[in-house]
Formats: structure tokens, sequence, C-alpha cells
């Protein structure tokens, strides 16, 4: 294949349902742990076409909804410190903290910007030399290469006021630790594309053969994912506990080195806490020692933080698959993507808005 439409095609993908419907004589449970595999599942309504009996249960793989309350409370009172200016990816504005959001802050008076990369930042701070500049950086492996490449830049700039207030979260410190969960029922795994492009897939393989649980690295179009729940579903059905590639195109077992490489430098593994699943030992990155200076969690000082989540939103429950967005009873009434309760209904990843988006209501689950 080519082209983009190809990875569209409806007569493939007929094909593809007929081959699972054939091979599946079970009603396997599947967990993509990334929240554009989720998009794709439910805007093109794959999930509601599989076997009868098969679910996929979607995973904590959004990067904006697993952040914790704690630092966008932090975020935002950074924010309101004079000659601060927070830079941040625009999906972040609107998720709400404890009292507020970052758009909110901006409405009163707190400088907050949206950039496109951390490096825009960088060049902020070149150009503001009187003000501080702080990076909200969030997310998976995925952009943690390119954050580290802002420091190393900012670094050898000698930027004094440069920095990042860092959350950073890896992906397989979560899949154990929902695999380790007595109630989970995942029986199988689509691994995220992009994370695997700059990881590989060999820190799967452990979790493959310790939990028996099939590993698919999969991509984001259509076809991508229905091959990857074939490809699951296969394993399950051979009683076999590999990881296996979907997504040959763009990922290789060894990932990119070189961004691994530049991660390894700026960054160190340290436990990190996640919306719905709590402290995990092991699960996020740190800035080591030698760039402690472009912490602003410790340039900073931020005390007397009390994080408290809106009683009424099961953003963690859906994070973990435990709940659909549609048993939260706040579901596109009082939480909608303009007024959202949640992340996972103000993110572009999230799973709430996911739904919300394709018109899924109240009393219409997914199979």
């Amino acid at each position: 294949m080519k082209y983009l439409d190809e990875y569209r095609d409806p007569a493939v993908a007929r094909r593809l349902l007929d081959e699972l419907r054939r091979t599946a004589t079970r009603p396997w449970r599947i967990m993509e742990v990334c929240g554009g595999q989720t998009h794709t599942l439910v805007r093109q309504g794959i999930d509601e076409l599989l076997p009868a009996g098969m679910r996929m249960i979607h995973g904590p793989g959004c990067p904006v909804c697993v952040t914790p309350l704690e630092t966008l409370d932090r975020a935002m009172a950074i924010a309101a410190r004079p000659g601060v200016v927070l830079t941040s990816f625009g999906d972040m504005l609107r998720v709400p903290g404890t009292d507020t959001d970052l758009l909110s802050s901006r409405a009163r008076g707190a400088d907050v910007r949206v950039v496109y990369t951390p490096m825009d930042a960088v060049r902020l701070a070149v150009g503001l030399p009187d003000r501080e500049v702080v990076f909200l950086a969030v997310g998976f492996e995925t952009t943690a290469p390119a954050n580290a490449m802002a420091v190393l830049h900012a670094a050898r700039l000698g930027l004094a006021n440069f920095s990042m207030l860092v959350s950073h979260v890896l992906v397989p410190p979560a899949m154990t630790a929902l695999l380790g969960d007595p109630a989970c029922e995942v029986q199988a795994f689509l691994a995220a594309g992009h994370v695997c492009a700059v990881m590989g897939w060999r820190e799967y393989e452990p979790i493959a053969a310790e939990y028996r649980v099939p590993i698919v690295v999969t991509g984001f179009e259509p076809l991508d994912l229905l091959e990857g729940i074939l490809m699951a579903v296969r394993q399950l059905e051979a009683g076999r506990a590999e990881v296996e590639n979907q997504y040959v195109r763009a990922v290789r077992r060894s990932g990119n080195t070189a961004a691994q490489d530049a991660v390894r430098s700026v960054f160190r593994v340290t436990g990190r806490a996640w919306r719905g699943l709590g402290e995990l030992p092991g699960s996020g990155l740190e800035l080591r020692p030698p760039y402690a200076r472009f912490d602003a969690a410790r340039r900073f000082a931020v005390d007397g933080l009390r994080p408290v989540e809106d009683p009424e939103c099961i953003a963690g429950a859906v994070l973990t698959g435990a709940r659909l967005p549609t048993d939260c009873p706040a579901y596109g009434t009082r939480c909608t993507p303009r007024h959202p309760l949640g992340a996972p209904m103000v993110s572009a990843e999230g799973t709430c808005a996911a739904f919300h988006a394709a018109g899924r209501t109240k009393g219409v689950a997914s199979p």
C-alpha cells in the first residue's frame, strides 16, 4: 500500500471482519493502549462490528488524560507567578484542574501560550530573556525525544530562563499494573505504534511471557486495527502469547535508537502518578541531575496543593477500561466537550470525547 485511503478500503475491511468471525470461537477481550486507536475504533464503529461477545477495552492510552490532577494544579500555580510564561500544547489548556483550567487562568491574566513543539518554548525563552518560560512536558515515550532535544538545546545555549514541568509516563508499567489487578479482563493488547516507533517492542516481550497475553504492535488506520485484532485473536485461539508487529511500515523491534539515546541522556526512570492507576513505580521520567536546573517543579516550589477530582467524574474507571463513558451519569449532559468535567471528555485522544463525537448515547454500550 502507498496511499492513506488504501488503509481505509471498505472491501478489505469486510474481508478482515469475515476472517475474524471465522477465526474467533470465544468472546475475547482485547485492550488498545492508545487514544488515537480508540478514536478510530469508535469513529469507524469497528468495536460494534466485532463478532458477538468480543469486546475492545479502551485503556489508559491518552497522555493528557492520565496526567495527574496535581500536575495541572501545579502548572496553574506556576503560571500565576509574575514574570512567568507557561507554554503548552493546546490540548492541555481546557483540561480541568481542581478549581479551574489553563485557559481560564489565561483569561484571568496568566501568560499561557500554545506552542507546537518544545523547541518553540526554547525559542521563546531566547527572545524573552527577562521572563521565565516554562514548558508543560506531558506524554508517553512518543514525545520524550523532542522534549529531551529541547533540554539539550537549552543547555547548549546556556539558557537560565527555560524550564520544564515534566510529567512523562511509560506504557509498559501501566500494562503490568492492569494485568496485576485481579479484576482485569484483558486477554490481549494492541500496543501503540507511535510509542513502539520510538522504543521498539523488546520491552513488551517479558510482559507477554509472564502474563501469557498476546501483544500486537498496531497502527492507527481502520485496516491496521482490524488486522491487529485478527492477529491477536489468532494468537489467543492458538494458545500463543507473543509480541507481533502489524505496523511493519513504521516500527522495528529495536525502535529508534538515536531517539532512545537522547531520552536516556536527559531523563531517568522514576515513579509517577497516573490518573486512574495511582502511583506506579518505574512508570515515569524525570530530569537527570545534570539537567535539574531545567526542572520547573524545583525552580518554582509550589506548596499546599490539595488536588480534588470532581466527584461526578468517573475518568479513572474509564481510563482503566472498567467503565464506558456512557456509564457516567454526567456523560453528554453535565459533561460535554464544551464543558468537560474530566480530561477524557476534552482531550483529542480521550475515550469520552471519542464516544461523544461518534454520537454514542447512554444505554448503548459497546458489545
